[in-house]
């Protein structure tokens, strides 16, 4: 299957769907080979245009899928369409789903050690045919790195995810990829969280809306605002210079 690509603000995303992501991570198991999956949203935007390193290991990953709204509809305003959104947790979600039904075996790192913990029994209660190479939680110092990318190499897993936030993780995986040796890779930030019920996330229709941000916002105003001031406004600028300079192009010609 032939990937299409496109790029806002020199960040490369690819136009693929939900299903086509999973299809991928097929090929790529199949391949026995490692691949680094990303999953780019706003905030990761923004930073990845003022981060070179970040927007570089992006722009290189094996695929990159658009996690949310505003980048489907910015597609559609610049006339490259995106087919839809693939979310990093939902993509988690049915990669564990297919694991279980196809012997696919994974291994689950990062977050704290309870969470991690209730995630794997969580999965493994719903799916019981599930195989878990192995888990470990995400609090382990850099020294440590080539050790932990040692030990997933170990446990021959077929899929990863890793529960680290940006860029950390994606760092992370461009440094150890060979190492870990693992054919899907895939960083899922908060989802352990999620899954195990420390956050909570947005209703379906904020998600359909683009404002999952908003309603994790909602749940943690003192920690998020800076964060979300920050990468809204900048995602703002991005797209207004962009408008700024469509309309000049059009006014010329």
């Amino acid at each position: 299957m032939k990937i299409e690509k496109t790029s806002f603000f020199k960040v490369r995303v690819d136009k693929v769907s939900l299903e086509d992501t999973l299809a991928r991570c097929e090929d790529f198991i199949r391949s026995g080979v490692p691949h680094q999956i990303v999953v780019v949203n706003v905030a990761k935007l923004v930073k990845a245009k003022a981060d070179r390193h970040l927007r570089g290991i992006i722009n290189n990953a094996d695929l990159v899928g658009a996690d949310g709204m505003p980048l489907v509809w910015l597609s559609r305003y610049m006339k490259n369409v995106i087919p839809g959104r693939v979310n990093g947790t939902d993509l988690m979600e049915r990669l564990v789903e297919r694991a279980a039904a196809k012997g696919h075996s994974i291994y689950f790192l990062g977050a704290k050690p309870e969470v991690v913990r209730k995630v794997v029994d969580m999965y493994t209660e719903k799916y019981p045919n599930l195989k878990v190479a192995g888990y470990r939680d995400g609090y382990f110092r850099p020294e440590e790195e080539e050790r932990v990318a040692g030990e997933i190499r170990e446990s021959r897993a077929d899929i990863i995810f890793l529960a680290f936030g940006s860029p950390k993780k994606e760092k992370f995986v461009s440094q150890w990829l060979y190492k870990m040796n693992v054919p899907v890779v895939h960083g899922v930030g908060g989802s352990f969280d999620v899954i195990a019920g420390v956050t909570k996330r947005a209703p379906v229709w904020m998600q359909n809306w683009g404002m999952e941000w908003f309603y994790r916002f909602l749940q943690e105003p003192r920690r998020m605002w800076k964060r979300y001031l920050i990468t809204n406004t900048g995602f703002a600028l991005l797209v207004g210079r962009e408008m700024f300079k469509r309309t000049l192009r059009v006014q010329r010609a």
